[in-house]
């Protein structure tokens, strides 16, 4: 099945170019220069990434991306012209998964749209609803349905890929899940054994849970092997 990608660009020229080289691809594009159509689109189509630039003349675009995070959990890549490190990290507060600068080489955009569709569907395997379930572990309560995480009734704010990890494990409970298998799930890509992203993700994701490192009362370190929640 063709993936269904949502192009939001009020620059007509670089819309038609993104919008060329992802149906090369096979992809179906929904093409639109404002928000207010994006917000339509959504509302009718269920899309499997969004591609949005920063400015748009009726929203900006990490507005817009903070309005498609309250409903869904597919990839949202940004586009924008600024390269200032702190537009890079308001997107990815705010739930990009991905962040490229214009002008960019579309060569470059198509690798980044299969590298976060691989993620997202290996995640989210076909054919499995996009909203489905909730965990309920001793005073952590998660719901990939409004994709919000509660710990003893205060809600944490966790980026997308640190809610994915944590959904993750507690789909595991009991079991001990490896570095290689969280990567490759929530990454979509191919581990090595020299990425240090697991651990890094794991340690802020502790942080945000108050947890202490050393006697952690939900995400547990299985030493050599993995991390389990029990």
């Amino acid at each position: 099945m063709s993936a269904e990608i949502l192009v939001v660009d009020d620059e007509q020229a670089i819309a038609d170019l993104v919008e060329v080289y992802l149906k090369s691809e096979g992809y179906t594009v929904h093409k639109c220069s404002t928000a207010a159509d994006a917000l339509a689109v959504l509302e009718r189509t269920r899309l499997d990434l969004a591609v949005l630039d920063v400015m748009l003349p009726d929203m900006d675009g990490f507005t817009l991306c903070r309005r498609i995070r309250e409903r869904h959990l597919f990839p949202i890549l940004m586009l924008t012209a600024k390269v200032e490190d702190m537009d890079k990290i308001t997107g990815l507060t705010l739930g990009a998964d991905d962040y490229i600068t214009k002008p960019f080489n579309p060569l470059e955009l198509v690798a980044r749209v299969k590298t976060q569709l691989r993620r997202y569907t290996r995640y989210n395997p076909a054919g499995a609803p996009e909203y489905a379930g909730e965990y309920d572990i001793r005073g952590l309560h998660i719901s990939k349905a409004t994709h919000k995480c509660l710990l003893f009734g205060e809600e944490l704010s966790l980026t997308p890929l640190e809610f994915s990890i944590l959904w993750h494990l507690c789909a595991r409970q009991g079991q001990v899940v490896s570095s290689e298998e969280l990567f490759e799930a929530v990454w979509g890509e191919k581990f090595m054994d020299s990425n240090n992203t697991v651990m890094s993700h794991i340690a802020r994701l502790r942080e945000k849970m108050h947890e202490d490192s050393r006697r952690p009362k939900f995400v547990k370190t299985v030493w050599g092997v993995g991390y389990t929640i029990e």
